[in-house]
């Protein structure tokens, strides 16, 4: 077995995206943690904050001696400048950083940063080359552009929570920031695909107008084309699928729980044949995922009765022997024991200079040769103003202290 590629470790090789600056004005999740993907593989992170008012991701979620542990994920490998881009000595610096960067990523409500005199225009006036990334919640158009929006929002405007729960129940939630996450991965990839063109094909900079609403729809596959074409509206299904059967969660006889899918013919030949039900494999329906589908009552009887009659491991154990799908269900006590993601480093440790080593999420995907690194772990607020200023910029410290007493750092 081969060893699993490098991600965390600092390696000799520069990421790959050495050299690209980015410029985090945003605030909260979907933006910030498009930047946090870009910075995971090497591309030069500012997270611009206001000097008074900081990212309220800081304090979102636990803490720990006043620390916001949320945070030191979502800021790692940036580094934390204060500028109030309101101000109009703030709109100066703000577009001598622009002259040097890349990449600028926002959420503000649409016309805000025109007001400020940092629209795309003003901006592409200094730098032609860069990328505007504009996530938010609604667009940059339309009736709903200047609402706030949250992921909350999208969620539950892209059809998600409705299909979500169970069919006699309402639509439900995910508990965790879904939509921004989503969000947030496709607003990386359009940076990175606006770079290529910029940079392989020789095009200008850009601007990527991001809706939370909607990468959420796209996730929804055919839902949307079958309501067009046929009318069909889905109802919620809870732990089933329409398009396939046996797929459920299951309990076992020691109080755990686990999950079997059967999205290929020969898989659920498998299972119906490991609990002891060989015959319906010969039924005409069975030959089809909607035809099992729709007898999803008599198989969830039949694998459920089989299930519950034994513990998880040894369920596990009959799947996997079998070469049928079935995983167990996991808190997460249960994934920082799991030794799949212990062998992938799913979780790493990361020193922080105040709590010490922590385990957060490693980066998102092994790269052979320019793997991405955690450097280090989201910084104090403001904590790289100086130096960011004093290097790039050229300001003197009696420059940066007049900044700092007129609030605009």
């Amino acid at each position: 077995m081969e060893p699993p590629l490098p991600r965390a470790a600092p390696s000799p090789a520069p990421g790959p995206l050495h050299g690209v600056t980015v410029l985090d004005c945003a605030t909260l999740f979907a933006g910030p943690l498009a930047a946090t993907v870009l910075g995971d593989y090497g591309a030069d992170v500012i997270k611009i904050e206001h000097p008074v008012r900081p990212d309220p991701a800081r304090t979102h979620g636990p803490s720990k001696d006043g620390e916001g542990l949320w945070w030191k994920m979502l800021g790692r490998n940036k580094q934390a400048v204060t500028l109030d881009l309101s101000r109009p000595d703030g709109a100066a610096l703000m577009l001598r950083l622009v002259s040097q960067a890349d990449v600028l990523i926002e959420n503000f409500r649409p016309g805000t940063l025109e007001r400020w005199g940092l629209g795309p225009e003003d901006l592409h006036r200094v730098n032609p080359r860069l990328v505007v990334a504009r996530v938010t919640g609604f667009g940059q158009y339309g009736p709903y552009a200047r609402r706030p929006g949250f992921g909350t929002l999208a969620e539950s405007m892209s059809g998600f929570a409705a299909l979500t729960g169970e069919p006699d129940g309402p639509p439900t939630l995910p508990p965790f920031g879904l939509a921004d996450g989503v969000a947030a991965l496709v607003a990386a990839s359009a940076v990175q695909t606006a770079l290529y063109h910029r940079d392989v094909h020789g095009g200008p900079g850009q601007v990527v107008d991001l809706a939370i609403i909607e990468p959420l729809l796209t996730l929804l596959g055919p839902q949307p084309i079958a309501y067009d074409q046929l009318g069909t509206v889905p109802a919620r299904t809870g732990n089933r699928s329409v398009n396939n059967a046996p797929r459920n969660i299951y309990p076992t006889r020691d109080g755990a729980w686990v999950a079997v899918s059967t999205s290929a013919q020969s898989v659920a030949e498998r299972v119906m044949k490991l609990v002891g039900h060989p015959e319906v494999t010969a039924e005409p329906w069975f030959s089809g995922g909607a035809g099992r589908a729709a007898h999803a009552d008599l198989l969830d009887a039949q694998v459920g009765a089989w299930i519950s009659a034994r513990d998880r491991d040894t369920v596990i154990a009959a799947f996997e022997e079998a070469e049928a799908a079935i995983s167990p269900v996991y808190g997460i006590a249960d994934i920082f024991e799991d030794p799949q993601y212990q062998a992938l480093d799913s979780l790493t440790t990361v020193d922080d200079p105040v709590l010490g080593p922590l385990r957060m999420q490693n980066v998102l995907f092994r790269l052979s040769a320019t793997p991405g690194a955690i450097r280090w772990t989201g910084r104090a607020h403001g904590s790289d103003t100086r130096a960011v200023f004093g290097a790039r910029l050229g300001l003197s410290p009696a420059r940066l202290d007049e900044l700092a007493t007129e609030h605009t750092i």
